[in-house]
């Protein structure tokens, strides 16, 4: 299968917990990926194809996601509000929470989905962690095998996506919004 990622958008947050419980539950991985190799460094995770080629040269970086990795306290009731009846704020009654450490898969292709090699795997593989996310879109144009293919998540359901082709804004009109350089009358 050949494929290249074009565009991509991702707002996935889900907890450490379960992206590293998905890889240890042994998912399917593209053919062309072996295994993944995961890494964290103080607030990143990243995730790092692991090639089943043993052609390709072993300096040649292969595709990588990557999310920070946030705290967030969650509560296993919502807390009351402000503005609230008098006597609940009398009480001052603790409401059971813990902290939990969340994967950020946030930003655009470069920030998410990082080097060229095993590119499209890589963002398979993405997707499929999409599917699993409560919080969060990812929103991406691929190729596959010659076709372009719209892709959009919403937090872990896939929902229709299109691309659409329009004329670029650069190209329409540009002829009268821009500065001449060439015809400058400050420029000497």
């Amino acid at each position: 299968m050949t494929g290249r990622v074009y565009r991509l958008h991702s707002t996935l947050e889900l907890p450490l917990e379960d992206v590293t419980s998905y890889f240890e539950s042994d998912p399917e991985l593209p053919p062309e990926i072996a295994d993944v190799d995961i890494t964290r460094r103080n607030n990143t995770l990243i995730i790092k194809a692991v090639s089943t080629d043993n052609n390709l040269s072993k300096y040649t970086p292969t595709a990588q996601l990557k999310a920070s990795v946030t705290e967030t306290r969650v509560y296993e009731e919502e807390p009351p509000r402000a503005g609230g009846p008098q006597w609940v704020q009398d009480e001052e009654e603790e409401i059971p929470s813990e902290l939990v450490e969340f994967a950020c898969f946030k930003g655009d292709r470069e920030t998410v989905l990082q080097n060229s090699a095993l590119q499209y795997p890589m963002f398979l593989v993405l997707r499929e962690i999409a599917l699993q996310t409560e919080k969060g879109n990812l929103t991406a144009i691929t190729e596959e095998d010659g076709d372009l293919v719209a892709t959009r998540i919403v937090e872990g359901e896939e929902r229709p996506a299109t691309v659409e082709v329009v004329e670029s804004p650069r190209q329409s009109g540009a002829e009268g919004n821009g500065v001449n350089w060439r015809d400058n009358k400050f420029i000497s």
